[in-house]
């Protein structure tokens, strides 16, 4: 069987162009989640406190406004697969693009109502809840369809590295918004800042959506969908630019094959394969790290850092979040998706029950921000990119879109219980009174250690594979491990 598209036949300025242009969805992805954290005080400012509501409400008012894209990303994942199985992997990014647009424009000035709905002064704050849902939406949708685009037209020796693109993206996407959010702040004094700078930030989102969306106008579809609807000559034209027309001759012959060998049925495979990516995702997020990203300043505060030393502890965390997913572009095709998943969980069980163990001893400063560090590393090396490449190509090509967007609204479930938890445990006196501010980190600690057991008994190697090869992995019983092993062992030695 074909590998896929082989290196030599290549064109590699087009296939990491087309990456590229998928892998904005994922800079809107981080830049949409992080851009409310410059708006936060604006929002209280404005839509809360004229409320005169108790404390108590006011907080869990104020903490729905910023945290309800949330939502809105567990509508879109689970959306984004019967979506880009009628419009295409293309069209649905672009609708995520258009999202993105609205949502920006219309959260940062709510008055104008939404459908309607909305109103002057604090009762905006309906529509402005309404303006964040429609951009979770899209993020919704982009964080599947973007890894799932890149997967379907990358090489089987580069789609790790081009899928990372998606992760590398993220981060850029976060980082920046904070660079864009003090830019920003520092144009006026405070006071400006909370009436009319937190619109700039907020609108600031539709520049990158706008320039997501024209450049989505000069890419093409994926072969794997156009085969998909039957559009073979298009496909065929599509293979034909990324390599050349003998090749794209057997490519489109072996992606036609794998798309008949089972219905499109969810489970024509067997569960086993949606399980693991359903538990890749939800594990991804059960280890803690938007908890950790989320509460950062929260943590180290709670270490005893002043809030400014906070903030640039923060920073520092940013920092290695970065540079680690940049080392993972080269690792991930090198190392191999299995060992780097393992590598990272026990990384990262070793820093949470360390920083777990040093907030009960109460012996924390320097020692907890190596640990902090040391998982940030751990993470971005492996479970930040490494989940999204396996969630992007080890569906089979009939069920892809139907269980990736499974696999990924799980995901967001699983992202706002423990950002919801994590709130919840950190503020309970009696864990408090026993673990310092610790327990949460305990916990993370030990589902890093059950996230690297779960990848070592669950989860086959699929580097250099092709993704039709892939498929046939799961075509194994699911009981007979050792023969999923021994296929998996062969398609890597036919790739080479």
């Amino acid at each position: 069987m074909s590998q896929g598209i082989s290196q030599a036949e290549l064109n590699p300025t087009l296939v990491r162009g087309l990456a590229f242009v998928a892998a904005l969805g994922g800079l809107l992805f981080g830049y949409d989640t992080a851009v409310i954290s410059g708006a936060v005080g604006a929002i209280d400012h404005n839509f809360i406190l004229p409320r005169g509501l108790p404390e108590t409400s006011a907080a869990s008012l104020s903490g729905w406004a910023i945290s309800c894209a949330l939502l809105g990303c567990v509508i879109g994942a689970a959306l984004a697969g019967p979506m880009s199985q009628k419009i295409g992997r293309r069209g649905g990014l672009m609708v995520s693009a258009v999202l993105f647009i609205l949502s920006s424009a219309g959260s940062a000035y709510p008055e104008f109502g939404f459908l309607g709905i909305g109103g002057e002064g604090p009762e905006a704050l309906t529509s402005f809840i309404l303006y964040r849902i429609l951009g979770g939406i899209g993020i919704g949708v982009a964080s599947m369809l973007s890894p799932l685009y890149i997967a379907e037209i990358a090489p089987p020796k580069q789609r790790g590295q081009l899928v990372t693109y998606q992760q590398v993206a993220i981060v850029v996407g976060m980082t920046l918004v904070y660079f864009v959010n003090w830019f920003i702040a520092s144009q006026g004094d405070d006071q400006w800042v909370l009436s009319t700078g937190w619109r700039f930030m907020l609108l600031s989102a539709a520049l990158p959506a706008a320039l997501f969306l024209g450049l989505l106008l000069l890419v093409p579809e994926t072969p794997r969908w156009l085969v998909m609807k039957g559009r073979m000559d298009e496909a065929r034209d599509v293979l034909a630019r990324l390599t050349n027309e003998a090749e794209a001759r057997v490519v489109l012959k072996e992606i036609d094959e794998s798309l008949h060998e089972r219905t499109g049925k969810l489970f024509a495979f067997g569960a086993l394969v949606v399980f693991v990516g359903i538990m890749l995702s939800v594990f991804q997020q059960f280890i803690g790290i938007n908890a950790v990203l989320y509460y950062a300043p929260l943590m180290f505060q709670n270490m005893g850092a002043s809030t400014d030393s906070a903030l640039l502890q923060t920073i520092i965390v940013g920092v290695a979040n970065i540079v680690f997913t940049l080392v993972a572009l080269v690792t991930v095709d090198r190392w191999g998706r299995k060992p780097l998943l393992i590598l990272g969980g026990v990384v990262m069980a070793i820093s949470m029950l360390s920083l777990g163990f040093l907030f009960n001893s109460h012996n924390v400063g320097t020692a907890a921000l190596v640990a902090v560090v040391a998982y940030i590393a751990g993470f971005a090396l492996s479970w930040g990119p490494v989940v999204w490449v396996l969630l992007a190509e080890i569906f089979p090509n009939p069920i892809k879109g139907k269980a990736m967007a499974i696999a990924v609204a799980m995901q967001w479930i699983a992202n706002l219980f423990v950002s919801w938890s994590f709130k919840v445990l950190d503020g309970n006196s009696a864990l408090n009174a026993m673990f310092n501010h610790g327990f949460s980190y305990w916990i993370y600690g030990v589902m890093s250690i059950l996230a690297a057991l779960f990848v070592w008994r669950f989860v086959p190697e699929t580097k250099g594979h092709s993704l039709e090869a892939i498929q046939h992995l799961w075509m194994e019983k699911p009981q007979d491990h050792s023969s999923s092993e021994a296929a998996s062992k062969a398609s890597t030695a036919n790739a080479l």
